[in-house]
């Protein structure tokens, strides 16, 4: 017969067992912000953004272009020391994959004083690969994420294959991960049938991993858990917003995406840092609070 001590000892130990056997998880996983939400805010009061954030109960950042250039304004570990005064870990940090091009026809957007809008130079993989390596392992932040690369013909394809294994192995030797950011294009076949997505996932090196936008995929047509299960592991890094059924973004759970069963599939994913996004919200802050309660809440993730 077991003492009071033995049992107390023996389940502790079976607890620990339970703990790390099929990376079962005790307590909620961290939850993080895709700072691309407060594009039109943040730089007016960068700290005052980031308390805000904490104050819901995110702990994970990851940064994009500000319009301050550099991190917000900042250097490098200035911003990092920012995020960590108020308890935030900065896990990934987007850039662009090569020179930015406003779309056909589009004009530059006005900023508060009515005229357009003037931002400084934004530094891209194929011109300044390893510059932005360089300042990204300095805060030790462990992915850098392509946000988007030029993907309209063959040709943009393979170009961008080629600057995204070069930076691959850049930021492997780095101590750091590559993963690339989906939108909806590239799900959409080229004219000769390519689709960019798939040729990313057969042709990339597997030590670049994709950072799954699962809003994009499904305004594009395609089922998240289909593409999880074809390619396990591959998606360590997920974007989480939703869509109404005309495809505008929406806080989730405030949509039509059926996130319990994507959701369930986190493990197979591989899925390490989940980042909730609302691209240009009418209120980031309420946006992110909606969001934030939806996932603890209803799906108890």
């Amino acid at each position: 017969m077991q003492t009071r001590r033995q049992f107390i000892r023996n389940g502790t130990t079976m607890a620990g067992g339970i703990l790390f056997a099929g990376n079962f998880r005790l307590g909620p996983r961290p939850l993080g912000v895709q700072l691309f939400t407060f594009f039109n805010e943040i730089d007016n009061d960068v700290e005052g953004t980031i308390k805000s954030i904490a104050s819901i109960g995110y702990t994970e950042i990851e940064s994009a272009f500000s319009k301050k250039g550099g991190f917000y304004g900042m250097k490098v570990k200035e911003f990092s020391a920012l995020l960590n005064r108020y308890g935030l870990s900065w896990k990934a940090h987007h850039v662009l994959g090569a020179p930015f091009k406003l779309p056909p026809g589009a004009k530059m957007p006005s900023g508060p004083d009515g005229k357009p809008m003037v931002i400084p130079p934004m530094l891209n993989l194929k011109e300044n690969m390893q510059q932005l390596v360089d300042d990204v392992s300095e805060a030790g932040i462990p992915y850098l994420v392509c946000a988007n690369i030029p993907i309209g013909s063959k040709s943009e394809v393979l170009d961008a294959i080629e600057i995204l294994n070069n930076t691959g192995k850049a930021t492997k030797k780095a101590g750091m991960t590559l993963a690339y950011h989906n939108h909806d294009a590239e799900f959409k076949p080229l004219e000769d049938g390519m689709i960019p997505y798939q040729y990313f996932l057969d042709h990339l090196s597997t030590d670049i991993k994709m950072e799954l936008d699962l809003a994009w995929a499904v305004k594009a047509g395609v089922d998240p858990v289909e593409l999880i299960r074809k390619h396990p592991g591959r998606f360590p890094l997920w974007h989480v917003k939703d869509l109404d059924r005309d495809g505008n973004v929406l806080p989730v759970g405030a949509g039509s995406i059926d996130f319990r069963n994507i959701f369930s599939h986190a493990e197979i994913a591989g899925l390490e840092h989940c980042f909730i996004e609302h691209d240009m919200p009418k209120d980031p802050l309420v946006s992110i609070q909606a969001s934030y309660r939806y996932i603890r809440e209803r799906l108890s993730f």
